[in-house]
């Protein structure tokens, strides 16, 4: 894999930084805090798309030769958006919403080089078994998580005895459609 460029991954996430590390890409990480509200009308897909596009824009100024890569995911539940939970008592909250039925995450992804911009997404619905008040209990107690849209990560304990299938793509639910994001790095001309 050849990069024309320096590439930026602009996240914390442990799981963006092993998946983007897993095309075979160097990178560096570079993060700044960014407010991750958004205009109330925007509808699901569009939240995703935004505040990745918002994020993005935070670097713009500082970008020469650099792209960077920016993500946001978030998990709905009909029109209901799903954030990270503020602690236990949301999570136990929504993962209990969660049971028993499917939900789409969505992944928003932004490329941004000093002059070129593509923002994109992917959707992949995720259907839970009907959980447990002890399983969710366990789930939270011991992976704490308080990081992640949706209260779950899908690679936890939670994912392997609570998912019973996912239509789309399983990296998307970890954070980062990687199939979709090295296609728009190609046309873009970032690797080759």
């Amino acid at each position: 894999m050849n990069l024309s460029r320096p590439l930026l991954l602009a996240s914390n996430s442990p799981r963006r930084k092993e998946l983007l590390a897993s095309l075979g890409l160097t990178f560096e990480v570079k993060v700044k805090e960014v407010h991750e509200d958004f205009p109330e009308h925007l509808q699901r897909a569009e939240v995703a798309e935004y505040l990745a596009s918002h994020k993005a824009e935070a670097y713009r100024e500082d970008l020469q030769e650099e792209a960077i890569i920016t993500a946001d995911t978030i998990v709905c539940l009909g029109d209901r958006v799903l954030n990270k939970p503020a602690d236990y008592a949301e999570a136990f909250e929504m993962l209990q919403a969660l049971s028993g039925i499917g939900h789409e995450v969505i992944t928003g992804v932004c490329v941004l080089t000093k002059d070129q911009k593509s923002v994109f997404h992917d959707t992949t619905k995720v259907f839970f078994k009907t959980l447990s008040e002890a399983e969710i209990d366990y789930y939270i107690t011991h992976y704490k998580p308080y990081d992640k849209a949706g209260a779950y990560g899908i690679q936890e304990w939670i994912g392997m005895i609570g998912i019973e299938r996912i239509e789309g793509s399983y990296f998307n639910v970890v954070g980062l459609p990687v199939q979709k994001l090295y296609i728009q790095l190609q046309a873009l001309g970032v690797i080759s």
